[in-house]
């Protein structure tokens, strides 16, 4: 087991290098040692991991995906230590962390904060996409993504409830009319984003409907802009939109009607056991969450639902 552990790492050294003469110089190895090492390591696999010639290094498909397997083996074997030496309550290290733009902006950036301030020895990085990004090969530690989960070897955590809510400017209404039924809403401009728009809302009982859009985009904080500017209306999680519908800039369009909801959930890769800085994020999201999903309940026409 040590010599296979040996070889993973000579072999990441490898890649994160881009070269063996960089692996040997950064693990303070012979060149010859690291060439052997490598050459043993296919041997044992009896696949090829890398095209090599003096100066330059390219992995196989093979190569790629045991390389992804290595580092996240590595990084639970550093996780393993540092969690045996400090403790199970301490997070460190490197988070990366991936959600939409508009609830990384609104919820994540600020709770994230708070939660590194916790943990002196943490890093966090959040990236922030409107499009399912794959978690293992992304790189990605922990996501937290809205409805149900589709893929089965990721583990999903409901953190809070989410109610979706059909909502324009009240100069949009006022101008355009307010739709008493879901059959109105095709008189109506919508405003469609996604990665890509898909053109049609998922309504009660699962079914869809078309709509008309002169506007889509990839990002929901754009679409959000759209309606708030009186453009249409826009098909949006209440956690970015309650502020304005508070504020009177947004009002919903059919408060009785109840969309199909998408719960937020952490969604992270199957392993042992997880990682104490994702385990620990994880648990003060979801305390962080409920207790404003609390607030949300306050929306009279919304109460039912959360």
């Amino acid at each position: 087991m040590s010599d296979k552990l040996f070889d993973m790492i000579v072999f990441a050294r490898v890649v994160e290098t881009g070269s063996l003469s960089g692996a040997a110089r950064h693990l303070g190895l012979s060149l010859a040692v690291v060439s052997r090492t490598l050459a043993r390591l296919e041997a044992r696999l009896g696949v090829r991991l890398a095209n090599r010639t003096t100066r330059t290094l390219s992995l196989t498909d093979e190569g790629s995906a045991f390389h992804i397997r290595c580092v996240r083996i590595l990084a639970d074997v550093d996780e393993a230590e540092i969690e045996a030496t400090r403790g199970r309550d301490t997070a460190s290290g490197l988070l990366r962390i991936t959600s939409t733009f508009a609830f990384s902006r609104r919820r994540l950036a600020p709770l994230l904060q708070e939660f590194q301030s916790l943990h002196s020895g943490l890093r966090i990085h959040l990236q922030a996409s409107d499009s399912v990004v794959n978690l293992v090969e992304g790189g990605y530690d922990l996501a937290v993504r809205f409805g149900a989960l589709a893929d089965s070897s990721m583990i999903a955590r409901q953190l809070a409830p989410n109610v979706r809510v059909i909502c324009g400017a009240p100069a949009y209404l006022d101008r355009r009319g307010r739709p008493a039924t879901v059959d109105d809403l095709t008189e109506h401009e919508c405003i469609d984003y996604g990665d890509p728009p898909q053109g049609f809302w998922t309504l009660t009982d699962d079914t869809t409907m078309p709509i008309r859009c002169n506007l889509t985009c990839n990002d929901g904080e754009l679409a959000h802009g759209w309606a708030l500017q009186g453009a249409g209306l826009v098909l949006k999680s209440i956690w970015d939109t309650h502020g304005d519908i508070e504020a009177g800039r947004l009002e919903v369009a059919l408060p009785k009607m109840r969309i199909p909801a998408a719960p937020i959930h952490a969604v992270y890769p199957h392993s042992r056991h997880a990682a104490a800085k994702v385990r620990l994020c994880v648990e003060f999201l979801a305390d962080r969450l409920r207790k404003e999903a609390a607030s949300l309940a306050r929306f009279t026409q919304l109460r039912d639902a959360f």
